[in-house]
C-alpha cells in the first residue's frame, strides 16, 4: 500500500477496528494535543501551557519579585512533577527564555546567573542558576486567589492548575510568541505595552473601531533588541488587518569620525533573534570571500551593549553603498514574518487581526472582573455575617461569657439563645461616648447622657439602620434573629484582647464600609458601562507601572524609510587598478600589481611553468573555459596577490581535477565566442550568455564521453578556419554557424580519422595568419583552395603551416 488511502476500510476478522481508523484517530489526537497544548498560545494571556505552568509553579513557591531567589532546578523540577510531565531540559529552556531581555520584551522571570546572551551562548545548567518572578509575571497572575479563572486537574489528578491566567496586560502582543504545530504555525512579534493599552482604551471607548485607527496607537512591533523597521506603512497596515505579513528589520548604525578623513561604522542594535556571534562570522566570511570589495574589516567591541565596528576598504567608500551591500548579504537586515495564529477561548485556532486579538483580551478582562467581583461579594457577605455576630456578642457580652463558662455545649446554647430579647433584661445604665454611633431621632437624653426609657431605647436601636438624623447619637442596634453556625464559630474563636470597647467601634466602621463596598459591587455587576470603566482604570494603572515611565518602557524599535537604493554593481565597489593575471600549467593563478611585460620571467613551482599571462584590471571579470564545456566566472579583484605562487584555481571554481583549462581570458560585454569540441562540432555564443553567478559555472558546450571541449576563442572577423589532426584545413563563413546559448553545436569539419586540432576566426580580406616552423609570421590571402561548405573535409594545409596543427 502506497499511502493510508489504500488501507482497507473494514477491520479483518478478530480486530476491533481497521488500520485506517486506528491511525486516523490517533494522529488526530496527536495533532489536537500539539495545537492546543504545546505550540499555539492562548489569545487571552498570550502563554503556552509550559510557560503558564512555570509561572504558576513559581507562584506556589512564593517567588515574588521582591522576595528571594530559588534554584532553577527546583523550579523546573516542581513544574515537571506537578504540572508539566515533559523533560526538565525543555522546561528549563522555556523558563530561561522568559528571563532573557533580548528574547522577550518584558521578561517574566528574573534570572540570577548565566541565562545566555545575545551572542547565542546557552544558559548555564539549572543547578547553577536561580530565578524568581518579575513584576510583569505578578501582573499576569493577579487575581488567581479570587476565583478569576477556571482551574482543571493536573495530569495525574492530584492538583489543580489554571486553564488561563488573569493577565493584567495583553501579553500575547507584548512579548510575542512563536511555535510550529501540525499543519499550522504561529509567529507574533513583541510590541510596546504603552501602545497596546492605548489601543485597548480606544477599543473600549469605540468598540467598532477600524483596524487602521488602531495603528495610530500601535504603529508596529517593538523588538527587545531595538533596530529599525523599514517596512512601508501600507504593508504594516495590511499585515495587522489580515494577521499575516512581514516586517523588514535593520540594524541601527551611525558613522563615527576618526579624524584625518578616516571614519568607521558603529552598529549599536542588531535585528531581533540574530545571534551576534553568527552575525560576525557571516561578516567575516564576506571579507574572506571578497564578495563586497569595499568592506574592509569587522570587529566586536561589545560590552554590556552592542558595539560592532565595520571598517571600509578606504575612506573614499560611500557609507550608504557599503551598508546597503551588507544589508543584502548579511543578517544586518532580516525579515520577520507575522502569522497571528492563536487559540480563541483556549480552543479554536484562528488567524486573527490586531483588533480581534485585542478584543479577545478585553473580553477576558471583563470575565475576570465579573468573577473577581462575585468572589469579593461572597467574601463581603461572609464577613458581614461574622461582624453581625461579633456585634451581638459585644452587646450581650456578659451573657456570652456566661454561656462559654458554664454551658456544656456553648455552641449549641448560643445558637438557640434568643438574642433579640436579651436587651430587655438589661438595667438602664449611664451611656458613654462609645455607645453612641448612629444618628438619633425622637430620643431624649439627659444631661448625663442616660437613656432610662426602654421604648426610647428601642427607637434608638431601630434608628441605627442607616436613617438620616441630626448629630446626636444612639446605642448599637440589637439584631433581631438567632446566631448562625458561622457567627457562633467566629465568636468562639475570638481572642480575649478583642473584647475592648474600642474594638466594637472598629467592627461597626468595618461593617459600614463593607456594606458600602457591597452596594458598589452590585452596581458594577448590574451595569456594563461601569464594568468597562473599571477595566479602563485597571489598564491605566498597568500602563503607569509598565508604560513609558517604567524600566524599558519606552519604544526601542524605530521606524525609517528604506528609500530607493539602486543595485550597485560589483565593479562600482572596486577601485580600478591595473593587474597582470598569471595562470600556470598546473592551474595556479595570481594577480600581479600593475601591467608588467608579458615576456618577463616569473617564478613557478618546481615542474610548473606559465600557461596564460595577460593584462587586466581589478574591475574585470575573468572567464575560464574548461574541457568539460563549462564556463566559470572569476572576479579579477578576488584573485590572490602576486607575492607568492598564487592559489589553485580549482579552489575558486568547481573545476574537476580531471578537467583541463582550455581558455582563460577577460570578459568583453557584447562580444561573441566560437566554442567547439574535439569531435569538430561547434557554434557561436554571446559572451554575456556565458557569465556564471556561482562557482559551479555554466554549461555551454555539451560533450559526450570520449569528446572534450577544445576551442573557445573570441570571434574577430567574418570567416572561420578549421584544421584537423589529419592536417586538412577548411575555411567557411562565420554566418554558417548557428548562434546558441547552449548545446552540442553543428559539424564544422568532417574527419575519417582523428578530430579537430584548432580553429580561428579572421577577416577574409586581411588574410589568414600563422607562424611557420621558423617562427616567422606568414599571411595567406588567397584562400579559395581551402574555402568550401561547412562540414566538408577540406584540403591539406598550405606549405609552411605549423607542424602542431595550430594557428598560433
Amino acid at each position: 500500500m502506497d499511502d493510508i488511502s489504500d488501507m482497507p476500510d473494514a477491520a479483518p476478522d478478530g480486530l476491533t477496528e481497521s488500520l485506517r481508523d486506528a491511525i486516523g484517530a490517533r494522529y488526530l489526537t496527536y495533532a489536537l494535543s500539539t495545537i492546543m497544548h504545546r505550540a499555539l498560545p492562548d489569545a487571552r494571556d498570550g502563554l503556552k501551557p509550559v510557560h503558564r505552568r512555570i509561572l504558576y509553579a513559581m507562584s506556589r513557591l512564593r517567588l515574588s519579585s521582591t522576595g528571594g531567589f530559588l534554584k532553577s532546578a527546583k523550579i523546573s523540577g516542581d513544574t515537571m512533577g506537578d504540572f508539566h510531565p515533559h523533560g526538565d531540559a525543555a522546561i528549563y529552556d522555556a523558563m530561561a527564555r522568559l528571563a532573557q531581555d533580548f528574547a522577550v520584551r518584558y521578561p517574566l522571570v528574573d534570572g540570577q546567573g548565566n541565562f545566555g546572551n545575545i551572542d547565542g551562548d546557552n544558559p548555564a545548567a539549572s543547578r547553577y542558576t536561580e530565578a524568581r518572578m518579575t513584576a510583569a509575571a505578578e501582573a499576569l497572575l493577579e487575581g488567581m486567589a479570587e476565583n478569576a479563572v477556571d482551574f482543571r486537574d493536573n495530569y495525574d489528578g492530584r492538583l489543580q492548575e489554571p486553564v488561563v491566567l488573569p493577565a493584567a496586560f495583553p501579553n500575547l502582543l507584548a512579548n510575542g510568541s512563536s511555535g510550529i504545530a501540525v499543519g499550522m504555525a504561529t509567529n507574533i512579534p513583541p510590541h510596546n505595552i504603552h501602545e497596546l493599552i492605548g489601543a485597548c482604551l480606544h477599543l473600549i471607548e469605540t468598540p467598532d473601531a477600524r483596524d487602521d485607527t488602531l495603528l495610530k496607537y500601535v504603529p508596529g512591533p517593538d523588538f527587545p533588541t531595538g533596530g529599525v523597521i523599514v517596512e512601508p506603512p501600507e504593508n504594516i497596515a495590511e499585515a495587522y488587518r489580515t494577521g499575516r505579513g512581514a516586517f523588514r528589520l535593520r540594524c541601527k548604525w551611525e558613522i563615527e569620525e576618526l579624524g584625518r578623513g578616516q571614519w568607521q561604522i558603529v552598529v549599536t542594535e542588531i535585528p531581533y533573534q540574530v545571534p551576534k556571534s553568527r552575525l560576525i562570522e557571516k561578516l567575516a566570511e564576506l571579507i574572506q570571500t571578497k564578495k563586497i570589495p569595499i568592506f574592509g574589516d569587522v570587529r566586536d567591541e561589545s560590552a554590556e551593549d552592542v558595539r560592532l565596528i565595520i571598517e571600509p576598504k578606504s575612506r573614499a567608500v560611500d557609507a550608504d553603498v557599503l551598508m546597503n551591500a551588507l544589508f543584502r548579504n548579511s543578517d544586518l537586515e532580516t525579515r520577520f514574518s507575522l502569522n497571528m495564529n492563536v487559540l480563541i477561548d483556549g480552543r479554536t485556532p484562528k488567524v486573527c487581526s490586531l483588533k480581534e486579538v485585542l478584543r479577545a483580551f478585553l473580553d477576558h478582562r471583563r470575565d475576570v472582573l465579573l468573577r473577581r467581583s462575585r468572589y469579593r461579594l461572597a467574601r463581603i457577605d461572609h464577613r458581614l455575617e461574622v461582624l453581625e455576630g461579633f456585634i451581638i456578642a459585644f452587646l450581650n457580652l456578659d451573657r456570652v461569657i456566661d454561656i462559654i463558662r458554664y454551658d456544656d455545649d456553648p455552641k449549641r446554647a448560643m445558637m438557640w439563645e434568643d438574642w433579640s430579647r436579651a436587651h430587655q433584661d438589661l438595667t438602664p445604665r449611664a451611656m458613654t461616648e462609645a455607645d453612641y454611633v448612629s444618628p438619633l431621632r425622637g430620643v431624649d437624653i439627659d444631661a448625663q447622657g442616660t437613656v432610662a426609657d426602654t421604648d426610647a431605647t428601642d427607637e434608638a436601636i431601630a434608628a441605627l439602620d442607616g436613617e438620616a438624623g441630626d448629630d446626636r447619637k444612639v446605642p448599637h442596634r440589637y439584631p433581631g434573629r438567632d446566631l448562625s453556625d458561622v457567627q457562633v464559630e467566629a465568636i468562639l474563636n475570638m481572642r480575649l484582647r478583642s473584647l475592648r470597647r474600642l474594638e466594637e467601634l472598629e467592627l461597626i466602621r468595618e461593617r459600614d464600609a463593607l456594606q458600602k463596598e457591597r452596594a458598589d459591587i452590585e452596581d458594577l455587576l448590574a451595569d456594563e458601562g461601569l464594568q468597562w470603566k473599571r477595566i479602563a482604570e485597571q489598564l491605566r494603572d498597568t500602563r503607569k507601572q509598565f508604560g513609558k515611565t517604567g524600566p524599558r518602557g519606552g519604544r526601542l524599535t524605530r521606524f525609517a524609510d528604506a528609500g530607493v537604493v539602486e543595485d550597485v554593481p560589483l565593479e562600482a565597489m572596486i577601485e580600478r587598478e591595473p593587474i597582470t593575471v598569471v595562470c600556470s600549467q598546473m592551474g595556479w593563478i595570481r594577480a600581479l600589481s600593475g601591467h608588467i611585460a608579458l615576456d618577463k620571467e616569473l617564478k613557478f613551482k618546481d615542474g610548473d611553468g606559465p600557461r596564460f599571462v595577460f593584462h587586466a584590471e581589478t574591475t574585470d571579470k575573468i572567464l575560464l573555459f574548461g574541457s568539460t564545456g563549462r564556463v566559470f566566472t572569476i572576479a579579477a579583484s578576488m584573485l590572490p596577490g602576486g607575492r607568492g605562487m598564487g592559489e589553485p584555481v580549482r579552489l575558486m571554481v568547481d573545476l574537476p581535477n580531471e578537467a583541463e583549462i582550455v581558455a582563460l581570458f577577460i570578459h568583453r560585454p557584447g562580444a561573441r565566442l566560437l566554442v567547439a569540441s574535439s569531435a569538430g562540432d561547434g557554434f557561436v555564443v554571446g559572451e554575456d550568455d556565458v557569465i556564471a553567478q556561482t562557482r559551479a559555472g555554466k554549461q555551454v558546450l555539451n560533450v559526450r564521453d570520449g569528446v572534450r571541449a577544445a576551442i573557445c576563442k573570441r570571434i574577430a572577423g567574418d570567416h572561420i578556419a578549421v584544421v584537423g589532426e589529419n592536417r586538412k584545413m577548411l575555411v567557411f563563413p562565420v554566418a554558417d554557424l548557428p548562434e546558441m546559448a547552449r548545446g552540442k553545436g553543428v559539424r564544422m569539419q568532417s574527419y575519417k580519422d582523428g578530430g579537430l586540432s584548432d580553429a580561428t576566426t579572421f577577416a577574409l580580406g586581411a588574410g589568414l595568419t600563422w607562424k611557420d616552423p621558423a617562427g616567422r609570421t606568414r599571411t595567406e590571402t588567397e584562400l579559395s583552395e581551402w574555402t568550401a561548405k561547412r562540414a566538408t573535409s577540406g584540403r591539406m594545409a598550405p606549405r609552411g603551416f605549423p607542424r602542431d596543427n595550430t594557428f598560433t
